[in-house]
């Protein structure tokens, strides 16, 4: 009989991208969509079907314990993804940011609690970092919450810390710096960067120019969170691991990286309404990863302009890009 996974959040970006790699690592998956009177399924509904007669989908909600107790029996590996992540919407609604992500991951503590799961891996962000006091980054740096999603990310990360150090639950958090792939949000920056340019725009409307990320193709991403879920790895529980590239590279000069993959000369205009408040900004991410290396072997596989290549070439596609609204800034 095939292990059966559990996956929250499971019809997001991230998400759709570790249920179709878990089934083509041989395993069942259980996967948690935000339940909705629209039969949608979000990213699940692009997968084919020789991956989707390998998942059960589960219509649900993290807010609920109910829900998610009864979605999580029978699991031996949990990943909890669900989260709301847009850091401009977290201005807006602060409360729903806590909601989800803050009392969402307590219920499936206890409901890893009480069900005892052998495994479960929360998904946390380099976000809570803030801007880098030292770089690279290591788990040891401070934590600093410069939005109100950061913060509701460090006080659910907390919550995991401390339910493994009062109740022994084995626990892993794994700290993503920035995904990028193909299904990607419209929020984001190469999505936004990308979806302009095959709109033929000849004006680029981003952000600040000037911060620096570390950027994770989306594959490499899901390829760590299987790494951490191996029953295997029993080294990595009860840590908190990073997964990047350990490179950066400024807003800037990927909006012009990316225009030259895609054979275009683009004008970049900074535009107020996708800025954050200054002391809101997180100027420079970069990811120390070695101890995720260590603990468990993995390494990322795709260079930055590979990644990329695949991306845009993923959103040139008409019936790709028709998901977007090029033309509209996405909070």
């Amino acid at each position: 009989m095939s292990t059966l996974v559990a996956v929250t959040g499971a019809e997001g970006f991230i998400g759709s991208h570790l249920v179709e790699a878990l089934v083509q690592s041989g395993v069942k998956v259980r996967a948690m969509v935000l339940y909705n009177s629209f039969n949608s399924w979000g990213w699940l509904d692009q997968l084919s079907p020789e991956v989707m007669e390998n998942v059960e989908v589960v219509l649900g909600d993290v807010r609920d314990p109910v829900s998610v107790r009864e979605f999580m029996r029978g699991a031996e590996v949990v990943y909890h993804l669900a989260a709301l992540i847009a850091i401009p919407y977290s201005y807006q609604a602060p409360h729903s940011y806590v909601q989800t992500n803050v009392i969402g991951t307590l219920n499936v503590l206890e409901a890893a609690r009480d069900l005892q799961t052998p495994r479960l891996v929360h998904t946390s962000t380099s976000e809570v970092y803030g801007t880098a006091r030292s770089v690279p980054i290591h788990e040891t740096h401070p934590l600093q919450a410069q939005s109100p999603y950061s913060a509701s990310k460090v006080g659910a990360d907390k919550l995991v810390e401390s339910y493994h150090l009062s109740f022994g639950l084995p626990v892993v958090t794994l700290r993503p710096f920035n995904t990028y792939g193909p299904r990607q949000s419209a929020r984001a920056v190469i999505p936004t960067i990308i979806s302009q340019i095959a709109a033929r725009r000849p004006v680029v409307k981003i952000g600040s120019l000037a911060p620096t990320r570390d950027f994770n193709f989306v594959t490499d991403t899901a390829d760590s969170f299987i790494s951490v879920g191996n029953a295997a790895a029993e080294r990595v529980v009860g840590r908190t691991l990073n997964t990047g590239t350990g490179t950066e590279i400024s807003v800037g000069d990927l909006a012009l990286a990316i225009a030259d993959i895609m054979g275009e000369r683009v004008e970049l205009e900074q535009e107020d309404q996708r800025l954050r408040p200054d002391a809101s900004e997180v100027m420079r991410l970069v990811s120390d990863s070695g101890e995720l290396r260590r603990l468990t072997g993995w390494q990322p596989r795709f260079p930055l302009r590979a990644g990329l290549e695949q991306t845009s070439a993923w959103f040139v596609d008409p019936r790709n890009l028709a998901h977007y609204k090029p033309g509209m800034y996405s909070v």
